[in-house]
C-alpha cells in the first residue's frame, strides 16, 4: 500500500457501492460529490486497485471492488449493530441467545429443540434461518451462538466446529383423508399410485427416501419438491400428496394440518444436531439445550 489504510475512505466507498453512484452517496452522506470522489479515490491508491469502472452513465465494481465490498459489508454491519448491542447491555438484564436454524430443519422440530432453552427467564431469542453454509460463515464470525441443522457440520480447516447429535426421529407418511385411503390397501408398494410431495435434495433426509424408495422397488410419482418443510407439508393438507414427516410431529400434524397418518416409513430417520465453535467459554444456554442428549 502506498498511504496508510484509512476506515473513512472504505466507509465511503462502502456507500457509493450501495447506493450505485457517487451523486446519490454524496446526497445520503450530506458532502460534496468532489468530496466523496476523491475519498473513494484515496482508497484506491492505498489498496493499489481500482475498486469503481464506468457502466454506461454510472458506476460498477470491479473485481477488487466486489472483493472490497463483501469485506466492507461485514465491517459496517458489525459496527451497524454496535448502538443496540451497547443499547442492550446497559437496559433491563436479559440472557441473549443468538440461533441459526438451518433452512431444511423442519421448524416445529426446531422449537421442540430449543424447548429447554425457552422458558429461561429475561431471555430474548433471536432466530435467524438460512443455508448452512452461511450459517456456520456468521458462526465463525461469533454471530450466532450455535447452529441447529438436519446435518453435521462439514470438516473445515479454517473452522474449528463440533457437531452435538441431539435426538433423532423416525419418519413417517401423511396425506389427507383421501389420498391416505387411496393408498391404504398394499402399502407401501400403493404409494406409486398417489401423488407424491417430497424435500429436495437440500435435505438431508433425501437421499434416505429415495433409497428407501428404491428398495422397496417404488417408483414415485412425484408431483412436488420443496425445501422449506412447512411448505410442503401446507401443500400436502391441501390435498396435493402424500408426504413424508417425523414421527415427533404427530400431534401438530394431526392438530395443524387436518391430515393423517398413513404409514411408517421403516429405516429411514432424521438426525438432528447443535454445531457451535470450540470455545473454552462456552454459552450457559447453549449447554443447557445440549443436556437432553448426554
Amino acid at each position: 500500500m502506498s498511504t496508510q489504510f484509512n476506515y473513512k475512505h472504505l466507509y465511503y466507498f462502502w456507500v457509493v457501492a450501495k447506493e450505485g453512484g457517487i451523486s446519490r452517496a454524496a446526497e445520503k452522506l450530506g458532502m460534496a460529490v468532489q468530496t466523496v470522489s476523491a475519498q473513494v479515490r484515496e482508497l484506491e491508491r492505498s489498496l493499489g486497485y481500482a475498486l469503481l469502472k464506468p457502466a454506461g452513465r454510472g458506476l460498477m465494481l470491479t473485481d477488487a471492488g466486489i472483493a472490497a465490498m463483501q469485506q466492507a459489508d461485514q465491517i459496517f454491519q458489525l459496527g451497524e449493530a454496535l448502538p443496540s448491542r451497547v443499547r442492550d447491555a446497559v437496559s433491563a438484564p436479559t440472557v441473549r441467545l443468538a440461533v441459526g436454524i438451518c433452512d431444511s430443519l423442519p421448524k416445529m422440530l426446531a422449537h421442540r429443540l430449543l424447548f429447554p432453552v425457552i422458558k429461561t427467564p429475561n431471555l430474548r431469542l433471536l432466530c435467524h434461518e438460512g443455508e448452512l453454509e452461511d450459517l456456520l460463515g456468521d458462526l465463525a464470525l461469533h454471530r450466532l451462538d450455535v447452529v441447529l441443522s438436519d446435518r453435521p457440520a462439514p470438516v473445515n480447516p479454517n473452522i474449528k466446529l463440533y457437531s452435538h447429535a441431539l435426538g433423532a426421529t423416525k419418519m413417517a407418511w401423511y396425506g389427507t383423508s383421501d389420498l391416505v385411503a387411496a393408498a391404504q390397501d398394499g402399502f407401501p408398494q400403493s404409494l406409486d399410485k398417489v401423488p407424491l410431495l417430497l424435500p429436495t435434495a437440500h435435505t438431508a433426509v433425501r437421499d434416505r427416501l429415495d433409497l428407501w424408495f428404491d428398495q422397496r422397488a417404488i417408483k414415485p410419482r412425484i408431483v412436488g419438491e420443496f425445501e422449506d418443510s412447512a411448505l410442503l407439508k401446507t401443500f400436502g393438507a391441501s390435498g396435493m400428496g402424500v408426504f413424508p414427516a417425523a414421527e415427533w410431529e404427530h400431534d401438530d400434524l394431526l392438530a395443524h394440518y387436518s391430515v393423517q397418518r398413513l404409514g411408517p416409513c421403516d429405516g429411514v430417520t432424521e438426525h438432528f444436531f447443535a454445531i457451535g465453535t470450540e470455545r473454552k467459554v462456552q454459552h450457559p444456554l447453549v449447554q443447557l439445550l445440549l443436556q437432553p442428549a448426554t
